[in-house]
């Protein structure tokens, strides 16, 4: 559980409490399903991380939108864009070891995160990190829901494969940008699991 989902439900379940002891069991119902949904939303389940050699895990639990060849920065990158939803858990993850050389916030707009021109034009956060082979960018993207990305790192920090780096609050969409040498392991359509479903394999 992420300690920053109690506090927000602590309002609601507090609220809940107060409507109870007021004899209105109906509102008291809605505030503590309302807190029991954001607890839900924090969560923070243990994963159990890849150990192949090469292997690139997401970095977020959703469903996989879109598989695509793109131009990034002047390269051709393979862009893995994954959708959550609310129900997905939004803690993100490391998708390789390796150093974070780059950390770029970009202000942008709050399309659904669905849409074709959020990976553009989204608010987002962008890391891109340096392992022993490859260096796997990955994209923080704001949703019409959500209005808050959080980095728990910095710019030269070393990482661990699947280990958690932020969230972003309520439905959302994270794109990951692969060199050309990976070999992508999944379609769209496809469900992923944070830090534990391989997205590729570094050849």
């Amino acid at each position: 559980m992420i300690r920053t989902g109690i506090l927000f439900a602590s309002l609601p379940l507090a609220a809940g409490s107060v409507l109870l002891a007021a004899g209105r069991p109906v509102p008291s119902a809605m505030c503590f399903g309302l807190g029991g949904f954001v607890l839900y939303f924090f969560r923070d389940p243990e994963r159990t991380v890849p150990s192949e050699p090469g292997a690139i895990v997401s970095p977020a639990d959703g469903r996989v939108l879109a598989v695509e060849n793109v131009e990034e920065a002047g390269e051709l990158r393979t862009r893995v864009s994954i959708f959550l939803s609310l129900f997905d858990g939004h803690v993100n993850r490391a998708p390789i070891a390796g150093t974070i050389r780059q950390v770029e916030y970009r202000p942008g707009k709050f399309h659904v995160a669905t849409a074709a021109g959020a990976g553009r034009e989204n608010e987002q956060n962008i890391v891109t990190i340096e392992g022993e082979q490859t260096r796997v960018t990955f994209k923080q993207i704001a949703g019409i829901l959500a209005r808050r990305i959080e980095f728990w790192k910095r710019m030269g920090d070393q990482l661990a494969r699947g280990e958690r780096v932020g969230m972003i609050r309520f439905g959302s969409r994270v794109e990951v940008l692969l060199e050309p040498r990976c070999r992508v392991q999944v379609q769209p359509g496809e469900r992923v699991r944070g830090g534990s479903s391989i997205l590729a394999i570094r050849e």
